[in-house]
Protein backbone atom coordinates (compact mmCIF):
# COMPACT_ATOMS: atom_id res chain seq x y z
CA UNK A 1 0.00 0.00 0.00
CA UNK A 2 1.48 3.54 -1.12
CA UNK A 3 1.87 5.76 1.89
CA UNK A 4 0.02 8.81 2.40
CA UNK A 5 0.91 12.53 2.29
CA UNK A 6 -0.72 13.24 5.51
CA UNK A 7 1.12 9.98 7.07
CA UNK A 8 4.62 11.36 6.01
CA UNK A 9 3.56 14.86 7.40
CA UNK A 10 2.70 13.84 10.69
CA UNK A 11 5.81 11.27 11.09
CA UNK A 12 7.73 14.50 9.86
CA UNK A 13 6.21 16.75 12.12
CA UNK A 14 6.83 13.97 15.04
CA UNK A 15 11.14 14.22 13.71
CA UNK A 16 11.16 18.03 14.03
CA UNK A 17 9.62 17.75 17.75
CA UNK A 18 12.45 15.41 18.42
CA UNK A 19 15.71 16.81 16.17
CA UNK A 20 14.38 20.20 15.21
CA UNK A 21 14.51 21.89 11.66
CA UNK A 22 17.81 20.51 10.81
CA UNK A 23 16.75 16.87 11.95
CA UNK A 24 14.69 17.17 9.33
CA UNK A 25 16.05 15.16 6.10
CA UNK A 26 14.55 12.80 3.97
CA UNK A 27 16.96 9.91 4.65
CA UNK A 28 15.93 9.84 8.20
CA UNK A 29 12.07 10.38 7.20
CA UNK A 30 12.23 7.46 5.20
CA UNK A 31 14.05 5.65 8.01
CA UNK A 32 11.09 6.59 10.95
CA UNK A 33 8.47 5.66 8.21
CA UNK A 34 10.25 2.19 7.52
CA UNK A 35 10.07 3.33 3.49
CA UNK A 36 12.68 3.53 0.97
CA UNK A 37 13.35 7.19 0.23
CA UNK A 38 11.50 7.34 -3.67
CA UNK A 39 7.94 6.89 -1.52
CA UNK A 40 8.70 10.11 -0.05
CA UNK A 41 9.48 11.95 -3.27
CA UNK A 42 6.47 11.10 -4.95
CA UNK A 43 4.60 13.39 -2.69
CA UNK A 44 7.18 15.70 -1.91
CA UNK A 45 9.72 16.14 -4.70
CA UNK A 46 12.48 17.73 -2.14
CA UNK A 47 12.76 19.28 1.18
CA UNK A 48 11.76 22.50 0.22
CA UNK A 49 8.29 20.78 -0.78
CA UNK A 50 8.02 18.94 2.59
CA UNK A 51 8.93 21.77 4.58
CA UNK A 52 6.01 23.65 3.19
CA UNK A 53 3.91 20.76 3.66
CA UNK A 54 4.92 20.86 7.62
CA UNK A 55 4.17 24.82 7.21
CA UNK A 56 0.62 24.18 6.36
CA UNK A 57 -0.18 21.66 8.93
CA UNK A 58 1.25 23.82 11.19
CA UNK A 59 -1.29 26.72 10.53
CA UNK A 60 -4.12 24.36 9.69
CA UNK A 61 -5.77 25.30 13.36
CA UNK A 62 -5.38 28.96 12.77
CA UNK A 63 -8.11 31.39 12.46
CA UNK A 64 -11.52 28.73 12.14
CA UNK A 65 -12.82 29.99 15.26
CA UNK A 66 -12.63 33.98 14.71
CA UNK A 67 -16.45 35.20 15.83
CA UNK A 68 -17.70 37.74 12.57
CA UNK A 69 -19.21 40.46 14.65
CA UNK A 70 -16.45 41.46 16.49
CA UNK A 71 -13.98 44.56 16.13
CA UNK A 72 -11.34 44.17 13.58
CA UNK A 73 -9.09 44.63 16.45
CA UNK A 74 -9.82 41.78 17.99
CA UNK A 75 -9.97 39.86 15.39
CA UNK A 76 -6.00 40.71 14.12
CA UNK A 77 -5.45 40.23 18.36
CA UNK A 78 -7.18 36.89 18.17
CA UNK A 79 -5.89 35.63 14.29
CA UNK A 80 -2.47 36.88 15.87
CA UNK A 81 -2.59 35.03 18.98
CA UNK A 82 -3.66 31.99 17.14
CA UNK A 83 -0.59 31.63 14.87
CA UNK A 84 1.88 32.02 17.58
CA UNK A 85 0.51 29.47 19.64
CA UNK A 86 0.49 26.62 16.38
CA UNK A 87 3.87 27.72 15.34
CA UNK A 88 4.88 27.32 19.53
CA UNK A 89 3.14 24.34 19.27
CA UNK A 90 6.23 22.36 17.24
CA UNK A 91 9.49 22.58 18.11
CA UNK A 92 11.05 25.52 15.35
CA UNK A 93 7.69 25.82 14.29
CA UNK A 94 8.70 29.43 13.35
CA UNK A 95 11.44 28.86 11.30
CA UNK A 96 9.64 26.12 9.75
CA UNK A 97 7.00 28.80 8.78
CA UNK A 98 9.30 31.34 7.85
CA UNK A 99 10.05 31.91 4.12
CA UNK A 100 7.83 29.41 2.80
CA UNK A 101 5.23 31.05 0.16
CA UNK A 102 2.97 28.13 -0.56
CA UNK A 103 -0.75 28.90 -1.71
CA UNK A 104 -3.34 26.77 -0.36
CA UNK A 105 -6.62 26.85 1.34
CA UNK A 106 -5.29 27.24 4.77
CA UNK A 107 -2.97 30.33 4.16
CA UNK A 108 -5.74 31.86 1.97
CA UNK A 109 -8.46 30.93 5.21
CA UNK A 110 -6.07 33.21 7.37
CA UNK A 111 -5.37 35.57 5.21
CA UNK A 112 -9.07 36.32 4.49
CA UNK A 113 -9.81 36.66 7.53
CA UNK A 114 -7.02 39.18 8.25
CA UNK A 115 -7.59 41.05 5.09
CA UNK A 116 -11.13 41.22 5.63
CA UNK A 117 -11.22 42.67 9.13
CA UNK A 118 -8.96 45.50 8.30
CA UNK A 119 -11.45 46.11 5.34
CA UNK A 120 -14.13 45.69 7.70
CA UNK A 121 -12.38 48.55 9.80
CA UNK A 122 -12.05 51.05 6.31
CA UNK A 123 -8.72 50.23 5.10
CA UNK A 124 -7.95 50.26 1.63
CA UNK A 125 -7.09 47.11 -0.41
CA UNK A 126 -3.16 47.90 -0.39
CA UNK A 127 -3.33 48.78 3.60
CA UNK A 128 -5.34 45.49 4.00
CA UNK A 129 -2.74 43.58 2.26
CA UNK A 130 0.04 44.98 3.47
CA UNK A 131 -1.32 45.12 6.67
CA UNK A 132 -1.73 42.10 6.59
CA UNK A 133 2.03 40.68 5.82
CA UNK A 134 3.07 42.91 8.09
CA UNK A 135 1.11 40.93 11.30
CA UNK A 136 2.00 37.86 9.89
CA UNK A 137 5.48 39.00 9.48
CA UNK A 138 5.87 40.43 13.56
CA UNK A 139 4.58 37.09 15.05
CA UNK A 140 6.51 34.72 12.58
CA UNK A 141 9.58 37.00 13.89
CA UNK A 142 8.75 37.25 17.62
CA UNK A 143 8.17 33.41 17.68
CA UNK A 144 11.62 32.50 15.87
CA UNK A 145 12.98 34.55 18.55
CA UNK A 146 11.10 33.03 21.28
CA UNK A 147 11.67 29.68 20.11
CA UNK A 148 15.83 30.52 19.59
CA UNK A 149 15.80 30.54 23.79
CA UNK A 150 14.52 26.90 23.89
CA UNK A 151 17.02 24.81 25.43
CA UNK A 152 16.98 22.14 23.02
CA UNK A 153 18.27 24.16 20.26
CA UNK A 154 19.96 26.65 22.20
CA UNK A 155 21.50 25.68 25.68
CA UNK A 156 23.73 28.33 25.84
CA UNK A 157 21.47 30.86 24.81
CA UNK A 158 18.72 29.57 26.91
CA UNK A 159 20.60 30.83 29.77
CA UNK A 160 19.70 33.91 30.80
CA UNK A 161 21.21 34.45 33.80
CA UNK A 162 24.73 34.21 31.88
CA UNK A 163 23.28 36.49 29.26
CA UNK A 164 22.25 38.87 32.30
CA UNK A 165 25.67 38.81 33.65
CA UNK A 166 27.71 39.61 30.29
CA UNK A 167 25.73 42.69 29.98
CA UNK A 168 26.57 43.70 33.47
CA UNK A 169 30.46 43.81 32.92
CA UNK A 170 29.90 46.55 30.59
CA UNK A 171 30.26 50.19 32.15
CA UNK A 172 27.22 51.98 33.43
CA UNK A 173 28.59 55.59 32.57
CA UNK A 174 28.86 54.35 29.13
CA UNK A 175 25.31 52.70 28.86
CA UNK A 176 23.20 53.84 31.45
CA UNK A 177 19.88 53.52 29.75
CA UNK A 178 20.21 50.08 28.70
CA UNK A 179 22.09 48.81 32.03
CA UNK A 180 18.83 50.58 34.17
CA UNK A 181 16.39 48.65 32.30
CA UNK A 182 17.69 45.14 32.57
CA UNK A 183 15.15 43.81 34.28
CA UNK A 184 12.69 44.34 31.59
CA UNK A 185 15.22 43.60 29.47
CA UNK A 186 14.96 40.31 30.62
CA UNK A 187 11.69 39.58 31.91
CA UNK A 188 10.63 36.16 30.53
CA UNK A 189 6.83 36.76 30.00
CA UNK A 190 6.99 36.60 26.24
CA UNK A 191 3.07 36.53 26.50
CA UNK A 192 2.99 40.39 27.58
CA UNK A 193 6.23 41.11 25.66
CA UNK A 194 4.08 39.58 22.42
CA UNK A 195 0.89 41.67 23.48
CA UNK A 196 2.95 44.76 24.15
CA UNK A 197 4.15 44.64 20.63
CA UNK A 198 0.87 43.24 18.59
CA UNK A 199 -1.15 46.20 20.39
CA UNK A 200 2.13 48.55 19.18
CA UNK A 201 1.20 47.57 15.84
CA UNK A 202 -2.51 47.87 15.59
CA UNK A 203 -2.20 51.36 16.71
CA UNK A 204 -0.08 51.88 14.22
CA UNK A 205 -2.16 49.95 11.68
CA UNK A 206 -5.14 52.67 12.80
CA UNK A 207 -3.30 55.79 11.56
CA UNK A 208 -3.37 54.36 7.87
CA UNK A 209 -7.06 53.64 7.98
Amino acid sequence: MRIQKDQIVQAALTLLDEEGIEGVTMRKLAQKLNIQAPSLYWHFPNKLSLVEGLADALIEPVGRTVKPRVKWETTLTTLACELRRALLARRDGARVFAGTYMVTENVLRVSEVAMAALRKGGASNRVAAWGTFALFHYVIGFTVEEQALDPRSNPDLGDLSRRRAEFQTFSPASFPTVLDALDDIFDEDHEARFLFGLKSFIAGVKSNL
